[in-house]
Parts: structure tokens; C-alpha cells; sequence
């Protein structure tokens, strides 16, 4: 067995006497592909640094392989000192790196070596960032949100840049589809401390799921009555991506209804402020164009956007979907063509920019206005640290002024203040940057919730996957198309309409045809029907979820009965022991719902 490239052991750090790490330990090997996980502010990032040898702990120690080579990605670039990108990139190799490898990844990444570092966007410092730190083909490369500000082209482009890379990988994202194509371990640190899973990230939430309930169970066998925020955090966390895997299913449903006509949804929950209804005609574009400087923008779209729909725009950066939004919410005109309006909109945009949060306010100021200490929701008075816990913020930062938030905080903090205006659309332009996966569980329950219109800005494929009910991309030359669907419907579309013009031409006898016929028996199977078994399960399942879902409520409502273990140890004992098994079922239940739904889905789409 190869020795450990990078090893941390026993790792204490202290902030303001606040203790950060407490003996957190990490090893990353040869060949591995390893994401870190953990809450906004519990570490990460610093950890990340303490395995650069960036930052010395308190106590513990760092090893690294003196024959190793370790390349860091910090989330904001350091361009001091560097007049061009081809400079700064270079700087990145080492001495027998070869120097061609610079210039490949700039080409590739779309950059010219001769621009000045200063007026590069977020995006393109970005991408200098990432072919820095891969030029060199380190053995290690810790990235600390490396898609942040890449498009979606820019995202797959490095994933599939990095399966192809023997560099040892440890990364934290809060892309979740980017977490689960390439992690194959995942270290969680919770609470100053890291678990490490052999498994990437698709099995972590349901491992962390039990991890938590295994706590939760021994803290009743002691009888101990801990009330701690963070247990309160991590408890919301399990019950929401619980409540997300039942939307799934409300989703699906949805999006049958966009493809069949257009349908009204139901109405708002409370956790979003609701605005008067709207007309049932949000927005009707009529052959719009938009063009700049002679380069066509938008170009002869049609598109209606009923009440309750959930748009997704995406596309590459410099596309288009910021003049796209501004033409569909009338913030500009069009070239030619007509935008027509329904009756009584209130349109609330979250600005990612938050040049609206003024540094020196508190959190309790930034959402009541300076005026008190209640917030109205839906004319409803709540107490503003109440709102704020359901932001995941804790009561005594009610008084932090916003200088002191985290990049993760402040998005948190103007999700909350564009939630709690009325509101009948919700316009959000990349919700998700900054965002940790619990943020977005949150983010994602109070957008399922929401009865009213969504347009969704987005490089976030996963979270693009859970929200929308259609996709509107670009095509090339100013025309966009709408996919019904999420993102990765709108690919599969894609590839279907891709097949379908490879194979008209094709003539019969030739070579191509022969790839045509191919083609078609490997697309045989979508075209099957559903066995009878497989349709009695999708009948029959529905309402074992919902028996095993009320028997669990019932389960979990006797177990809160903080002095059963000491009352009645054998009924204590049985409950947890059922209530662990109940859970299981209905996640295989869950599970076996949606690859049937999913299988009846493609089936009726090929037909």
C-alpha cells in the first residue's frame, strides 16, 4: 500500500476563543477522491489551508510526502504581483512542469495569456485559478469551490478534466452533481471533528442521516435533555432532504402537466411571504428579438409563462440570461415583437450582488427595516429571531453586524429579506453561490413551497433538477428552446433530437445505415412496455409510503417521550428497533417509486 500523500492527525484551531477544530484528522492518499462536507462556518475552508500547510493549528500535525506536489485552489484568486493571466498561470508550475501545458489549458479554458489579471470577470479569474493549479499535474489538488462563477460548460469541462487527472483529489463544492461524479470518499466535519465514509457523496446524506438518529437514540438510553442549536440545525437538515425526496414526486407531476398544457399550482405556504394571485398569464413573448452591437441576444422568441410555472434559464456565460430576464419582467424593451403582462405581478429578484446590504446594519436590522424587532409574513408579526432560525441563523447573531457574516451568511441573509416581501414571482439569478448543501436543502423547501412563479437562473444542474418544471436554453444565434423537464431532461431531448437528425439522411445498405440500425436497438428498450408487475408496484406503493410515513410520525411521537427507556426499556427498545426498520422500508419504497416512475416516464416519452 502506497504511503498517505498528505496526513492530518489529531488538528485543534481556536478563533476568538471559540474552539473550531477539536482533534479533526485527515489522510488523503494516492488515487484518492475525497469531498469534505460539513455546515457554513464549521471549517472547512481552514482545514483545506491547514492541509496546504496555509495555516498552523493550535495543536496536532501535518505531514506531507516530501516527494509529493500539492496545488491549492483558494475561492477568491491572489492576482498581486502579476501583470498578465500567461504570468500568473505560469507561476503555477514547477521547475520540470512542462510550460506548453499553460498555454493548452488557457486556450482551452477560453482566456488570452496577455489580458491583465484586474479586468478579468469572476469568472474568467476563475478559470485562470483552475488552469494554474492543473497545469502543473500535481499529486494533490485541494480545490475549495472550484465551480464557483463557472457556466455550465466551464463545470462539465473540469469534471471531466479532473476524472481524466492521477492527481489525488480533496475538494469542497455545494455542487451536489459535481460531488457525486467525483467523489469516491467522503469526510464529514461536524462539530470540530471529521468522519471519514468510503463511499462518494451520493451515500452520504443517508449516512449522516443515520449517524444523527444513532445519536439521537443514545442520548435518550442516557436520558440526557441536550438542547443545542446545532442539534436543532442537523435535525432540520434530515427532515427536510426527507420531505425533498417526496417532492421529487410533485415535481415529476408537474412537469407531466407542462408537457400536457399549462396548469395552475396550489397556493403559497408560509414561509414566503404570499403576494396578491396573479392573472393566470404571467408574461406572453411574441416573436421578441434583442440584439447588442449587431450580435442577436434573443431572436424571434415565443414563449408563455403561466401562473405557477418554474422556468429554467441556463446557458454559457455572456448568452444572454440577464437580458432574457430584464425582456420577460419588462425591465427593458425589445428590438421587434411584443411582451404582454398579466394582471397584478409583484416581482421580488434576489440581487446576488447584495449591494443592498449595508455592512454596518445587524441581521435584525437588514430584515425588520430598523424598525423594531418583528417581522411581518404575510401580515403575520414574528419575532425576528424566529425568522431568522428558519435561515439557519442562530438568536445571538441577531445583533452581528453584516461585516462579520461569511460569504454563506449573507446569502442566507437576502434569501431571507427577498422571502419576506410579497411576492406572486420570484426572479432568482444564481441563488445558489455561496450556499452550503444544507443552505440549498432549505433554499429548495421554501422554492417547493412557493405558489407562485419561479424564473430560475442557474449552473446548478442538481438544483436546476429538483425546482424547475421546464428549461429554456440557447440553440446558437440568438434562438433559445423550452424543454419540458429539468436539466437533465433537457439533455436527454437534446440527444434524442440529435439521433433522430443523424438518422434521416441515412440511406438504406450503406455503412451509416447499419450505425442507424444500431442506434435503434439500443434505443429499444425505452420503447418496452411496463410489466404487470411493474405496474401494480407503481399502483401499490404510493400507499404503503404513506402507511410507513404515518407509522414512523407515530413511532417518533412515542420515542420523544423522554422517560419511556426508564418507564418500559422492552417497548423503548422495540419502537427504536422498528422505527429504524420502518425507515429503511420506506426508503427502498421511495426509492423503487421513482425508478418505476422514471421507467414509465421515458417509455411514454419514446412513444
Amino acid at each position: 500500500m502506497a504511503p498517505p500523500l498528505i496526513t492530518l492527525k489529531d488538528i485543534n484551531l481556536t478563533f476568538g476563543g471559540t474552539p473550531l477544530l477539536e482533534g479533526a484528522e485527515l489522510t488523503v492518499a494516492p488515487g484518492d477522491r475525497i469531498c469534505l462536507v460539513g455546515r457554513n462556518g464549521s471549517g472547512k475552508s481552514t482545514l483545506l489551508k491547514i492541509a496546504a500547510g496555509l495555516v498552523e493549528p493550535d495543536g496536532g500535525e501535518r505531514f506531507a510526502h516530501p516527494n509529493s506536489s500539492v496545488r491549492y485552489l483558494p475561492q477568491e484568486a491572489d492576482f498581486n504581483g502579476f501583470s498578465t493571466v500567461r504570468d500568473y498561470v505560469v507561476a503555477g508550475l514547477g521547475p520540470t512542469d512542462d510550460p506548453y501545458q499553460a498555454e493548452y489549458l488557457l486556450a482551452e479554458l477560453g482566456l488570452s495569456g496577455d489580458s491583465e489579471p484586474q479586468h478579468l470577470s469572476g469568472g474568467e479569474s476563475r478559470r485562470a485559478a483552475l488552469a494554474r493549479v492543473i497545469a502543473a499535474k500535481p499529486d494533490v489538488l485541494l480545490l475549495d469551490e472550484p465551480t464557483n462563477h463557472l457556466d455550465l460548460t466551464a463545470i462539465e469541462w473540469l469534471e471531466s478534466t479532473l476524472l481524466g487527472m492521477r492527481s489525488a483529489l480533496l475538494l469542497i463544492s455545494h455542487d451536489r452533481r459535481f460531488l457525486e461524479n467525483l467523489s469516491r470518499a467522503t469526510v464529514w466535519l461536524d462539530r470540530g471533528k471529521t468522519r471519514r465514509l468510503e463511499q462518494g457523496f451520493a451515500a452520504f446524506e443517508d449516512w449522516r442521516d443515520k449517524v444523527l438518529e444513532e445519536e439521537d437514540i443514545e442520548r435518550h438510553k442516557l436520558d440526557r435533555k441536550i438542547v443545542r442549536e446545532d442539534q436543532w440545525m442537523h435535525g432540520g437538515v434530515t427532515g427536510r432532504r426527507k420531505r425533498n425526496v417526496r417532492r421529487v414526486r410533485e415535481l415529476r407531476a408537474m412537469r407531466q402537466e407542462v408537457r400536457e398544457q399549462r396548469h395552475v399550482v396550489g397556493s403559497v405556504r408560509l414561509d414566503a411571504a404570499e403576494g396578491s394571485i396573479s392573472g393566470k398569464l404571467v408574461a406572453e413573448a411574441t416573436g421578441i428579438s434583442k440584439s447588442y452591437e449587431g450580435v442577436d441576444i434573443v431572436k424571434n422568441l415565443d414563449l408563455r409563462i403561466m401562473r405557477g410555472d418554474r422556468l429554467g434559464i441556463v446557458g454559457p456565460n455572456g448568452a444572454g440570461k440577464t437580458t432574457l430576464i430584464k425582456l420577460l419582467t419588462g425591465q427593458i424593451a425589445p428590438d421587434s415583437g411584443t411582451i404582454r403582462h398579466g394582471a397584478n405581478l409583484e416581482v421580488v429578484a434576489l440581487d446576488q450582488r447584495r449591494d443592498e446590504l449595508n455592512p454596518n446594519w445587524t441581521v435584525a436590522d437588514a430584515l425588520t427595516g430598523g424598525r423594531g424587532d418583528q417581522v411581518v409574513i404575510n401580515g403575520k408579526a414574528r419575532h425576528v429571531a424566529s425568522y431568522m432560525k428558519d435561515f439557519l441563523f442562530l438568536p445571538e447573531q441577531r445583533l452581528s453586524p453584516i461585516r462579520v457574516l461569511s460569504g454563506g451568511e449573507r446569502a442566507r441573509l437576502m434569501l431571507a429579506r427577498a422571502l419576506a416581501k410579497p411576492s406572486n414571482v420570484l426572479v432568482l439569478d444564481e441563488p445558489t453561490n455561496d450556499l452550503d448543501l444544507e443552505t440549498l436543502d432549505l433554499l429548495q423547501e421554501l422554492l417547493s413551497d412557493y405558489g407562485g412563479t419561479i424564473l430560475l437562473v442557474s449552473h446548478d444542474r442538481d438544483f436546476l433538477d429538483r425546482i424547475v418544471t421546464s428549461v429554456l436554453a440557447p440553440t446558437g444565434n440568438g434562438y433559445w428552446t423550452e424543454y419540458a423537464g429539468g436539466y437533465s431532461d433537457m439533455l436527454a431531448q437534446r440527444k434524442g433530437d440529435a439521433l433522430q437528425k443523424d438518422q434521416k439522411p441515412v440511406a438504406a445498405g450503406s455503412a451509416k445505415s447499419s450505425e442507424g440500425n444500431a442506434a435503434s436497438s439500443a434505443a429499444a428498450p425505452a420503447r418496452q412496455k411496463l410489466s404487470f408487475k411493474d405496474k401494480h408496484a407503481l399502483s401499490t406503493l404510493p400507499g404503503e409510503i404513506d402507511k410507513l410515513e404515518t407509522e414512523i410520525k407515530k413511532l417518533g411521537t412515542k420515542l420523544a417521550d423522554a422517560e419511556l427507556f426508564i418507564r418500559d426499556r422492552v417497548a423503548f427498545d422495540k419502537a427504536s428497533a422498528r422505527l429504524q426498520e420502518a425507515q429503511q422500508q420506506l426508503e427502498v419504497a421511495e426509492t423503487l417509486w421513482l425508478e418505476l416512475e422514471e421507467k414509465r416516464e421515458a417509455i411514454e416519452n419514446s412513444g
